[in-house]
């Protein structure tokens, strides 16, 4: 390994958190296919065999943290925030947190259309890298190190935002009161791509009731739901 990609992984591992004994382990975990695709000559093994396996290291540190941190909550509701953290788009969010990007070795195409900025291949690598550490220094090292890194996300959650389906529950009373289905409308979107926010305003019988912002659509729908729904019950 050259040195100065020595120093990179020097500075990496400062900003995850952990010292890697073996940074062989480190620079495969960054190491993206379109590299080892277009510089086949080289004996280069990519980070797919890494991701597979980070994939299930992360499902039982997450596993794991929630049940820990929400001791009350029900097996469903651990599942739907199990999911809700082993996403893309969360998992993409912590790289950003970490530059994951700035240390990926990708293949020129992949690179000048912005493949580090990709949360498809920022999810990946960071999987690759929970996998690494693992293989490094074993189970209790990567649990350590991936609950620093989730710390932010799990202190968001809460069974409100997470679990009520306030748009079942709006058309369940949309079509009692006003024998109509709430309509849900997207007016806005701002941010860059890999951040965009959404927003979105709920309509009934042509009527705007109230609106909603989020990361997804989906996410914009159900605030905007709950606001309707909050004003109803005001209402009544």
């Amino acid at each position: 390994m050259e040195e100065k990609r020595k120093e990179e992984l020097k500075d990496f591992q400062e900003k995850i958190g952990y010292q890697f004994k073996d940074t062989n382990l480190l620079n495969q975990a960054l190491i993206h296919r379109s590299y080892v695709n277009e510089n086949s000559q080289k004996a280069l093994k990519d980070n797919e065999r890494l991701e597979f396996l980070g994939d299930a290291v992360l499902g039982l540190v997450v596993s794991h943290l929630i049940m820990t941190s929400f001791p009350d909550w029900t097996e469903g509701e651990l599942s739907k925030i199990r999911a809700a953290i082993v996403n893309e788009q969360r998992l993409a969010e912590i790289s950003r947190k970490l530059d994951l990007g700035v240390y990926l070795i990708l293949g020129r195409g992949e690179d000048l259309t912005n493949g580090r900025s990709k949360n498809s291949i920022l999810a990946d690598g960071y999987e690759a890298l929970l996998a690494a550490i693992y293989l490094d220094r074993g189970l209790e090292e990567v649990f350590s190190t991936a609950k620093k890194h989730l710390a932010s996300i799990l202190s968001r959650i809460n069974r409100d935002d997470f679990y009520q389906d306030y748009k079942s529950m709006l058309q369940e009373y949309s079509q009692e009161t006003f024998k109509a289905i709430p309509k849900y409308v997207l007016v806005g979107e701002s941010g860059p791509d890999h951040q965009k926010i959404f927003k979105v305003e709920v309509r009934i019988s042509g009527t705007t009731w109230g609106a909603g912002s989020g990361r997804s659509k989906k996410e914009a729908e159900q605030k905007a739901a709950r606001e309707v729904l909050a004003k109803f019950v005001r209402k009544e």
